[in-house]
């Protein structure tokens, strides 16, 4: 897995400095925006119309104020376009608002239109690029993690595009032209209010910071007494077997108790901070309007100036204080989208090469196979492996836990890449054969069988999209299924839940079977497929698996040997290699030998 460079990882709602590099990997995460440019330009276009159309609803409300006090609004100077009556300038705020509603309705669906399509390829790219990225990028990532990028990260980007930017445009506008614009009305009253007002809205910001810093770590406290609540009730036969339910009430009460102190100490902060914005903010406005009261009293402005004035200042003072929560989005995002081109970084499996129409033969060899996993490199799991298999035989991998059989399979089916030596199929390297069409010879029947929540024909025809419902019901037939599938009310379209809760596990393990019968594959891989069943199950199931292995070249994982009596050859594994093969018949008389003794340890458990 590619590993980020002097970081640690990026946790989710985490913040990055809006310097030049990390703004570009914004940038980057924006091309998706691209297909739908010219939407995107003409949503910009509206925005601008719709932000400085709104502008001018101060100045004509001020000249609204002015004509009502006698004084005619002289439009051009030097020419006859007076305006004296109210009821024009009326129209004129109507026609203003009528305006900016029409372009602000453009402006958010034209927006939604680009976002909605651009975030759904983000989506569809990064689910795409996770399923073709290699198994050994899966074991360093938790399931929830990568579930967050495609939903919250890429969430958090959609509100960034969508609202985010729009707001940082909309308020940048507003902020530079109204500036402007107050300037131009009022210059003395302008800069009156440059020297008071920004200081108080800048020392609102950094106070702000500070309780938003103070309610951070209070979420962090209540997450810890989740975290207690959690791993008591999940534990709780553990909790009172030991009788400890007095000492978890004391763990999360003094949990609760660091919360509330921390929950008091920011209610008085953010007390005092709002106590601060209402006295600190209207002050500076009473301050801005004695002062302008002062300027209307000498002449020097009328009284509709200093109420386009009043409301240009409101304006102003409203962007202020919402840009440092949009800078702080943009931060959000750009933490958000650093996660995600992580992914969109990660260097997919090889897919490429050979792809026979016709089916593989079987022949395996692993050729002094060395292999450590990813994440253990220091410890070598296979250690020189030498085995071979013929086409259609019938091998077992017997041996203890860790022994290496599992890793055997994993290589097999690429998984994983070997360190050094090589596996051959059919007198070729394996890895020069594409991928899907490599996949598509080998079947599995796991110990642990992972079915999809829908109905059983889903999870049947997935080995084989598209295949027939005779196709479907026989391969349940040659699983032993077909029965049970039938006395469903449902039959074949019976919901099987949630990972298959809704059936038993010998049913779930026919289901598994079926879907390996349906693939008619070459190669079939045999997991521990019996070792979790009754024995009326089992006895079923062992019959399914006879029927799928005719033909075939099967390789069998077992602890329980009574399984694999009728198997051509067993290979005992120990230390990542074979140290023991033959019939089971051959390996029962080795008296010293690890077959026997494990043969024997079981027959005593019997």
């Amino acid at each position: 897995m590619a590993k980020r460079r002097g970081r640690e990882p990026l946790k989710e709602g985490e913040k990055r400095k809006l310097d030049k590099k990390n703004f570009a990997k914004l940038i980057r995460v924006f091309r998706y925006i691209l297909p739908y440019k010219s939407t995107f330009i003409f949503g910009m276009v509206c925005l601008f119309f719709s932000s400085t159309t709104l502008l001018g609803f101060p100045y004509f409300a001020g000249k609204l104020i002015d004509i009502a006090d006698g004084k005619p609004w002289v439009v051009v100077p030097g020419k006859d376009w007076i305006i004296t009556s109210i009821g024009e300038v009326t129209l004129i705020l109507i026609g203003i608002l009528f305006i900016q509603s029409i372009f602000s309705f453009f402006r958010v669906y034209l927006f939604a239109l680009v976002n909605e399509r651009s975030m759904a390829d983000l989506r569809q790219d990064l689910f795409g690029k996770i399923l073709m990225l290699p198994i050994k990028f899966f074991d360093n990532r938790r399931v929830g993690e990568l579930i967050s990028r495609i939903t919250s990260d890429v969430s958090l980007l959609q509100d960034t595009f969508s609202i985010t930017l729009a707001e940082l445009f909309r308020q940048m506008a507003s902020l530079i032209i109204g500036t402007v614009i107050i300037a131009v009305i009022a210059p003395k009253l302008t800069l009156f209010m440059i020297c008071t007002f920004p200081v108080v809205v800048i020392a609102a910001l950094v106070f702000g910071k500070f309780i938003r810093n103070l309610s951070k770590s209070t979420q962090d406290k209540l997450a810890e007494t989740n975290v207690i609540v959690e791993e008591t009730i999940h534990a709780v036969n553990t909790v009172k077997a030991f009788t400890n339910e007095i000492f978890e009430i004391n763990r999360y009460t003094k949990k609760v108790n660091e919360t509330v102190n921390i929950a008091l100490k920011t209610a008085k902060y953010r007390g005092m901070l709002i106590s601060f914005i209402i006295f600190a903010l209207l002050g500076a406005l009473v301050a801005i309007m004695w002062y302008g009261a002062t300027l209307v009293q000498n002449g020097h402005m009328s009284v509709g100036d200093l109420m386009s004035f009043v409301l240009y200042t409101a304006f102003i003072g409203g962007s202020l204080a919402g840009l440092g929560e949009v800078f702080s989005q943009i931060q959000r995002a750009i933490g958000a989208s650093e996660r995600v081109i992580e992914i969109i970084n990660e260097t997919p499996e090889t897919r490429n090469g050979v792809a026979n129409k016709e089916k593989l033969k079987g022949d395996i060899i692993y050729d002094n196979v060395t292999f450590a996993y990813p994440g253990r490199k220091e410890i070598d799991i296979l250690k020189g492996l030498n085995l071979t298999i013929k086409e259609g035989q019938k091998i077992a991998l017997v041996g203890p836990s860790g022994a290496g059989k599992s890793t055997i399979i994993q290589l097999l089916m690429r998984f994983y890449n070997v360190d050094s030596g090589n596996i051959v199929i059919d007198n070729k390297t394996y890895t020069e054969y594409d991928l899907a069409y490599y996949r598509s010879n080998i079947g599995i029947v796991p110990q642990e069988v992972m079915l999809f929540g829908g109905s059983i024909k889903e999870n049947i025809e997935y080995a084989k999209p598209g295949a027939t419902e005779e196709e479907i019901k026989n391969a349940a037939e040659k699983a032993n299924a077909l029965e049970f599938i039938e006395n469903f009310p449902e039959k074949f379209d019976t919901l099987v839940g949630d990972r298959g809760i809704k059936l038993s596990g010998g049913q779930r393990q026919r289901i598994a079977i079926a879907r390996a019968i349906l693939k008619d594959p070459s190669i079939l891989i045999l997991d521990e497929a019996t070792s979790a069943l009754d024995a009326e199950s089992e006895v079923l199931v062992q019959e399914a698996l006879d029927k799928l292995m005719e033909g075939r070249t099967t390789i069998m994982i077992a602890h329980r040997l009574s399984t694999i009596r009728k198997a051509d050859n067993i290979f005992v594994i120990k230390n990542g290699n074979i140290v023991e093969s033959g019939t089971h018949e051959e390996l029962s008389t080795y008296d010293k030998g690890i077959y026997s003794h494990l043969l024997s340890l079981q027959f005593q458990a019997n």
